[in-house]
């Protein structure tokens, strides 16, 4: 697996990502991050894995600053028909490399349905680190990895062929992004799951969030 793989997937994906079925799982994490108390006002935002701009809107409404990175070209091409607004800034970019941020300049490092696709979550933890501010916050909203291990992962419809098309995911436990967040410096203060307002008692966890703080 590739991170190629990945990007070909969501290159292929962006023309019908904001329409295609099934979108609970996007709506239920975009839920989960407006019920975080960021506190935005005035902040710098940086948002790993933007797609295309469903949560950068509402960074760019509450933040003062947004740096918003995806590795996929076309997912970006639609995120910017989305937001106009001069708060943001897209960049092209793989999250496991360097980012183009300078060190202590962020208060906020947001990853949203992102790191499933990233095989060494500790590089992206310790770029989080460098970049954010004494204070500031790192918040992780992610597939759940009981969710994983049932053998669920992002897919999308071909339009061509109309065959369904699993994206490339690596398998994270939670104590991997604990022990990633916890590795790099950051501090673990709170660690969640979340389920649909539907599912029956008992039911897996589908997404599961953390914050860390500087």
């Amino acid at each position: 697996m590739t991170p190629d793989g990945v990007r070909a997937a969501y290159d292929a994906w962006a023309a019908t990502y904001d329409t295609s079925e099934p979108r609970h799982l996007r709506d239920l994490a975009a839920a989960v991050l407006r019920k975080q108390d960021l506190n935005l006002s005035g902040k710098s935002i940086v948002e790993l894995g933007c797609g295309t701009g469903t949560n950068t809107v509402w960074f760019a409404e509450l933040g003062e600053r947004v740096v918003a990175l995806d590795f996929s070209e076309p997912m970006l091409d639609q995120a910017r028909r989305r937001v106009t607004s001069d708060r943001v800034r897209f960049m092209l970019h793989d999250i496991s490399a360097k980012w183009p941020i300078p060190g202590e300049s962020v208060d906020l490092v947001a990853a949203g349905l992102v790191l499933e696709h990233v095989d060494d979550l500790g590089p992206v933890f310790k770029e989080a680190e460098r970049a954010l501010r004494q204070g500031g916050a790192m918040f992780v909203c992610e597939f759940h990895p009981f969710q994983q291990l049932a053998g669920l992962k992002a897919q999308y419809v071909d339009p061509a062929t109309q065959a369904i098309m699993r994206v490339p995911a690596f398998q994270h436990d939670v104590s991997d992004f604990v022990t990633a967040g916890l590795n790099a410096r950051l501090r673990l203060d709170a660690l969640d799951e979340w389920r649909y307002s539907d599912d029956a008692p008992g039911a897996p966890p589908k997404l599961l969030s953390l914050m860390f703080v500087k």
